[in-house]
């Protein structure tokens, strides 16, 4: 199934992509009530087969998606330099360290982004211009956690995830560079659009088949399969969830490919009127412009 967070007449809801139109959106409060798509992950043993019971949900008309979280429980996990050509062009690009390593990691590399950074697939990505200068764009698979737990093992993991999106990792580079950590350069509001659909694990047979890609002005820039990340999902559960408990809702964004805005020479940043469009194939796409 698909899910959606969706906006129309005032009111936030829930809803499902109609399965005969993607661009269609059918009510889900006949079954899920009031709840945001958080409860209903929480409550998705009741409410999954409900849902994919449920029949003549009326459709919305001209709904407005948001991010199908758009406040996350908690701040997103995100993983760095989980693409081997990646970690090449951010090594060369010298924002990484002064040695420019274009060392492959040998443990996931996981930051965190601010819940107030998550906007929806097709709003405005903020230039924050009085903040940064250097605006760049990361298309990445993100997996959406439906059960929750600590000391996650590889073989249970993928048990724990109850589906995926899409987000854009968007990084102000020389605020990255400058303070030597990574949560205030990929944190700025706006600067984690996501969506447009939740998409249950059920329709993703293949994880490895899917393929991450991005434009910006229609131009081609990023494009890798996911069986190319270094550390894959149930390697980052097993990692994430070691120590610290893992919740339903919680969003891991697994990485980004090569083609980001730092791999050109001269780096090729974002402005105000830039389209950049992220999509994954069985996710959708979302298309945000910088404003």
């Amino acid at each position: 199934m698909k899910l959606v967070t969706f906006a129309v007449g005032g009111r936030e809801a829930v809803g499902l992509v109609a399965p005969d139109d993607e661009a269609g959106v059918l009510d889900l409060a006949p079954v899920v009530g009031e709840r945001s798509l958080l409860e209903v992950i929480e409550n998705w043993d009741r409410l999954g087969p409900r849902i994919a019971e449920a029949r003549d949900l009326r459709r919305v008309e001209r709904p407005t998606l948001r991010a199908p979280m758009p406040t996350p429980r908690r701040d997103l996990f995100a993983v760095g330099k989980n693409y081997r050509e990646h970690v090449a062009e951010f090594g060369r690009s010298g924002y990484d360290t002064p040695q420019r390593s274009e060392d492959v990691p040998d443990k996931p590399i996981v930051f965190s982004k601010a819940t107030t950074s998550v906007t929806g697939p097709y709003d405005d990505i903020e230039a924050h211009r009085s903040v940064t200068s250097e605006l760049d764009y990361e298309a990445e698979l993100a997996v959406i956690i439906g059960r929750g737990g600590r000391g996650i093992s590889r073989d249970e993991a993928m048990r724990h995830v109850w589906g995926y999106t899409i987000v854009d990792d968007v990084t102000a580079r020389d605020v990255q560079r400058d303070h030597k950590q990574w949560l205030l350069g990929k944190s700025l509001d706006t600067h984690a659009p996501m969506g447009p659909w939740a998409v249950t694990a059920d329709e993703i047979p293949d994880l490895d088949a899917l393929e991450v890609s991005s434009t910006v002005n229609g131009e081609p820039r990023q494009k890798a399969p996911v069986a190319d990340l270094i550390f894959d999902v149930p390697e980052l559960i097993r990692v994430i969830s070691a120590g610290m408990t893992l919740l339903p809702g919680d969003v891991i964004a697994t990485g980004t490919p090569a083609g980001v805005g730092i791999g050109f020479d001269p780096p090729r940043f974002l402005g105000p009127g830039d389209v950049v469009e992220c999509a994954i194939t069985g996710l959708g796409a979302i298309r945000n412009t910088v404003r």
